[in-house]
């Protein structure tokens, strides 16, 4: 999967799920802001990850995620390692 193709997926989910206006997500926008997120909010943000996209989520994995970009290339790297270890 591209980068390309993460970011519309990601951003897809993001503005149905979270209510986001598309406008607003940007590489450099802060995720916590622009998606109003709260500890709850960061729970259902897991649950979507985790079904978008099939790789588990672990504890701690948010706390570097600052801004859009930083999302988008921690959901590349999962499924890069995902895609590793399947061959």
């Amino acid at each position: 999967m591209t980068i390309e193709e993460i970011i519309e997926k990601t951003n897809s989910f993001l503005i149905d799920e979270f209510e986001a206006e598309a406008s607003s997500i940007t590489p450099n926008a802060s995720l916590k802001e622009v998606l109003d997120l709260d500890s709850l909010d960061y729970i259902d943000l897991v649950v979507a990850l985790e079904s978008n996209f099939h790789f588990k989520v672990q504890p701690g994995d948010f706390l570097p995620l600052v801004t859009f970009q930083d999302f988008y290339d921690y959901i590349q790297a999962q499924i890069n390692k995902k895609s590793v270890v399947a061959n």
